[in-house]
């Protein structure tokens, strides 16, 4: 069984990356910034990107599609709550 890594180019991680900074914006309270530590390919396949909120408040791991929209997203404890207007429907 052989293994293919993807490797991003910078565009792709910029994309994506950016993305992911503002749908935490939109959908979360208090976001005041929002680091990403790494960029790779999941084990099923998908753009992942992880970093953390607030200064390190608490982290986050989102599963990226192929048009820049996140299709998964995996909270820390203590992340900041989801907008109200935002709980049934993500905010664009």
């Amino acid at each position: 069984m052989s293994s293919s890594i993807e490797t991003y180019d910078d565009t792709t991680k910029e994309k994506a990356t950016e993305a992911v900074k503002q749908y935490l914006k939109n959908n979360f309270e208090g976001i005041e910034s929002v680091k990403v530590d790494d960029i790779y390919q999941s084990p099923m396949g998908g753009l992942t990107v992880d970093g953390n909120v607030n200064e390190g408040v608490a982290d986050f791991s989102a599963g990226v599609e192929n048009d820049y929209t996140l299709g998964s997203i995996g909270l820390s404890e203590g992340f900041p709550e989801r907008k109200e207007e935002c709980k049934e429907q993500s905010c664009k």
